[in-house]
């Protein structure tokens, strides 16, 4: 077998290749991160073999740096590991005692655990494709924390400029109130502004649900308001919306994008009561390749929801707490997925009951169903076949 190592970088790449043997065939070298880098580096692996069922090449996820190469590789055939840099890191430290991190030794230190075979999957072409979904839904992740922030900036601002607002409303994210403050940004506005133009705003802005009554009370409650007269406030505010608005239509696309992307993979976990496609997306694209996994408990272990454990001599700690190492993404997706679940399904929510009578604290309670959806979804990925909700 042959075995090549890679450290990938922005730039450039550092290159290691070795046989079964140990014998090194090619010793660390650097190739450009291009096309003739990538080219070279074939090149070497076909001088030495014609038959490339015999090449492992080893890289570390390290993000977007890694997605070009990775590709190549595929697309020539070859057997391809991505390996966590945490665990390189790991074995690197396991074979020396002595502090030695380059490029190249890091090149070094991948073919060496692709040849003692640390029990690592290779890299498929599914995961590779994922990789578009994976990238939608985090992409979602961070538009919807944007606008969260945004938010809270109009919840803090309308306390300023007219704080009674919000009792008057279920909500202040509202799209009648929004096309409100967009146009009349403080209680002085809204005091000063004629009836008709008020009533007109928020029965078409409201479709109908706001009246005349409606623009009475508003108007009444912004004469009395305690709210300053700030311009720098208000136009902050209306700015605020506005980007709230954008943010809004750019969310919809991308949930347009992932939801055309999730109809073609017909995924059986989308029949699970309370997983809608853009949750159950970013579950999908954070697992990737499910055939990468051998049981559940290995998927528990890369979102970081398996317990860590710490036992020494006679000491054996009786509080485990969640590891919380591998993708946050696929944590916070399964948690989430694991609510809905709960309140939409009978078993899940018997079973979040019966976490809770054992004493245990919501949020622990709800780990466990987490845990118990990840067994489910395994089984429905593996079997291809639908949830069956019970009676």
């Amino acid at each position: 077998m042959i075995y090549a190592g890679i450290d990938v970088a922005k730039d450039k790449h550092d290159c290691f290749i070795t046989n079964s043997d140990g014998e090194v065939l090619f010793k660390a070298f650097t190739i450009p991160n291009n096309r003739d880098g990538f080219d070279e580096f074939y090149q070497k692996i076909q001088f030495i073999t014609d038959d490339l069922t015999k090449v492992k090449v080893g890289l570390e996820a390290t993000g977007h740096y890694s997605y070009n190469i990775l590709g190549y590789l595929l697309d020539k055939g070859l057997t391809t590991f991505v390996i966590n840099p945490l665990h390189t890191n790991l074995y690197r430290k396991s074979l020396s005692l002595r502090k030695t991190k380059t490029d190249k030794v890091d090149a070094h230190t991948i073919a060496t655990m692709l040849m003692s075979d640390v029990n690592l999957k290779s890299y498929s072409d599914t995961s590779y494709h994922n990789e578009e979904l994976k990238s939608l839904t985090r992409y979602r992740f961070d538009k919807v924390k944007e606008r969260a922030k945004l938010k809270q900036s109009i919840s803090r601002l309308v306390t300023i400029l007219f704080p009674e607002l919000e009792k008057l409303v279920p909500t202040l994210h509202m799209a009648s109130v929004y096309a409100l403050l967009s146009e009349l940004s403080s209680a002085s506005d809204i005091a000063s502004v004629h009836l008709t133009r008020l009533t007109n705003l928020l029965s078409a802005s409201s479709k109908g649900r706001y009246s005349r009554d409606t623009a009475i009370l508003f108007r009444e409650s912004a004469r009395t308001s305690i709210g300053s007269h700030m311009p720098a406030k208000s136009l902050e505010l209306k700015h605020t919306i506005r980007l709230i608005r954008e943010l809004d239509s750019e969310i919809s696309e991308i949930e347009s994008e992932i939801k055309s992307i999730m109809d073609e993979i017909n995924s059986p976990i989308l029949s699970i009561p309370g997983i809608n496609y853009r949750m159950g997306a970013m579950i999908i694209a954070e697992i990737g390749d499910f055939s990468r996994f051998d049981s559940p408990d290995k998927i528990l272990a890369y979102a970081g929801l398996s317990p860590s454990t710490y036992q020494s001599g006679q000491l054996e700690s009786s509080y485990s707490h969640m590891e919380k190492r591998g993708s946050r993404y696929l944590r916070y997706a399964l948690i989430n997925a694991a609510k809905f679940v709960c309140r939409w399904d009978p078993t899940f929510a018997a079973y979040l009951v019966k976490k809770r009578s054992e004493g245990k604290h919501y949020n622990v309670a709800i780990s466990h169903a987490a845990k118990k959806l990840v067994r489910v979804i395994y089984q429905l990925q593996k079997s291809g076949l639908s949830y069956i909700k019970a009676a």
